[in-house]
């Protein structure tokens, strides 16, 4: 028996590895996608004001705090049974869409994108962002780089800093925008607009135009059947804000679709002891393992998820690309994961124009942005889609609103059965006997995580019991002189 270790994982938030155990025969026979670290922030939060946690769980990742500060802000509201006036909800909304186009823009080009821009198999020191601006030219480095830059200016304009936000409180928000300040968010609205058709030329030339990476995408190594998570608007229209949560099956029907406050009949958990990170299945369908099909719980979270799961875009070039997309893979609902990227980018379009339709709102300058009339705090649910998948918030308190019991099931732990089963299938379709084991193959078998663009930072909060740790002693020389493990 061999086992062949990638470890870490690059290019993706948090840490992990893979295991991949060949027998005897060099065929391999198991792999496991292993989350080792720790995320606590549900005990964290018990004994604090619950009008705290839109603070507190924004340090849970630097990459999308915005995220949890909303989905904690939604919880507040729950909790507190109040609902926030118009101007707030679209203040709020208005920071998430800027906020979701440039997270989107950093992992196209920065963490997903050097696998298909500089090429799967290219070496390790040119596979990454320095070697996409090689690639697409120094001007359109610039472009990503003021693309981000823009992004977070909208960010700090309404949530007060341009990381970790903190203007979201429960009933509305803390600040008002004026009008010098919703100018200059159109501008940058505009501006989003533009990048994200530059970034749909890209992907266009780039990638589209590449048999290689076309058939890649279409492979059935990087293809699975599972059922499909995503919220959706009024007309089942996708939303990263608000809405219900709908999910449809691996035929594209719909399966069920539930307000937040019902998420734990719809979402179990599964634990397995070689992770720190959890399993959620469909409750009605079950856990069967990291399988896919209509029979397995497995169901995935994801930019094309959201698209499977709704009936279209609600802004309009993002609606054309929506259709372009399902007309050139063959309909809906879309299976291959790799297909993701794609679906990330129609998702930069649409955020880019949920933004100046936002910013054009007259009502977005009201400085009517918050409603008092709270009531004895008790328990609430809160969600919102993040980059990289639904993310949900739930806090129990007491009369005084101390929180007693929180749980976060975060995007990225709403797909970990699916990464799992997307890496497990990877190395069975592209390790055979007799196969050499180069980093380019190694880095195609990372490919199938790096699609979920996961965070595994937040993402963790099973505790077995003890920390495993493995510790290794050595020499000045660099020999090992002794190991000690515990389990």
């Amino acid at each position: 028996m061999q086992v062949i270790k990638i470890d870490p994982v690059t290019r993706l938030e948090g840490h992990g590895k893979i295991d991949i155990i060949l027998g005897d025969d060099g065929e391999v026979k198991d792999c496991y996608f292993q989350i080792p670290e720790l995320r606590g922030f549900e005990k964290f939060a018990q004994g604090r004001p619950v009008e705290e946690m839109p603070r507190i769980t924004t340090r849970i990742c630097g990459v999308c705090p915005e995220a949890h500060h909303m989905a904690s802000v939604k919880t507040c509201d729950a909790v507190y049974g109040v609902n926030p006036p118009p101007a707030a909800k679209k203040l709020r909304e208005l920071l998430y869409s800027a906020f979701f186009a440039g997270d989107h823009t950093t992992h196209f080009y920065a963490l997903g994108g050097p696998d298909f821009v500089v090429g799967p198999e290219a070496p390790p020191a040119e596979r990454n962002i320095l070697g996409v601006i090689a690639k697409v030219g120094l001007d359109a480095g610039k472009k990503v780089i003021d693309m981000r830059r823009r992004a977070q200016k909208v960010v700090s304009l309404i949530g007060g800093k341009a990381i970790h936000p903190i203007t979201g409180l429960p009933g509305g928000m803390a600040k008002s925008l004026n009008k010098e300040e919703r100018d200059e968010i159109i501008e940058h609205a505009k501006c989003f607009i533009e990048f994200g058709k530059f970034t749909l030329q890209v992907l266009e030339d780039i990638v589209l135009k590449n048999q290689a990476y076309l058939d890649l995408i279409l492979s059935d190594t990087f293809t699975h059947k599972t059922y499909y998570m995503g919220t959706v608007d009024v007309n089942n229209k996708v939303n990263f804000y608000d809405g219900k949560v709908r999910v449809v099956d691996p035929d594209g029907k719909e399966f069920v679709k539930f307000d937040v406050k019902d998420y734990l009949d719809v979402l179990a958990e599964h634990v397995e002891p070689w992770s720190y990170l959890k399993f959620p299945f469909l409750k009605n369908v079950g856990w069967k393992g990291l399988t896919d099909g209509i029979t397995s719980g497995v169901y995935r979270a994801t930019p094309l998820s959201r698209l499977n799961a709704a009936d279209g875009m609600a802004t309009p070039l993002a609606q054309a690309e929506y259709e372009r997309f399902y007309s050139t893979l063959g309909g809906k609902p879309v299976h291959q994961t790799l297909a993701t990227h794609w679906a990330r980018v129609i998702e930069i379009v649409y955020a880019a124009e949920r933004t100046l339709e936002l910013a054009q709102d007259e009502e977005i300058l009201s400085d009517k942005i918050r409603n008092m009339d709270f009531k004895i705090p008790n328990e609430g649910v809160g969600c919102v889609e993040a980059p990289r998948g639904t993310l949900y918030h739930h806090y129990v308190t007491d009369e005084k609103g101390i929180v007693k019991k929180a749980n976060l099931i975060v995007g990225t732990t709403n797909n970990y059965a699916a990464i799992g089963l997307s890496v497990k299938k990877a190395a069975f379709g592209l390790i055979k006997r007799g196969t050499e084991i180069s980093e380019g193959l190694l880095n195609k078998i990372e490919m199938a995580f790096r699609a979920y663009d996961p965070c595994f930072g937040c993402a963790t909060h099973s505790l077995p019991g003890q920390m495993p740790i493995v510790l290794n002693i050595f020499d000045e020389n660099g020999n090992l002189i002794a190991s000690k493990s515990r389990y």
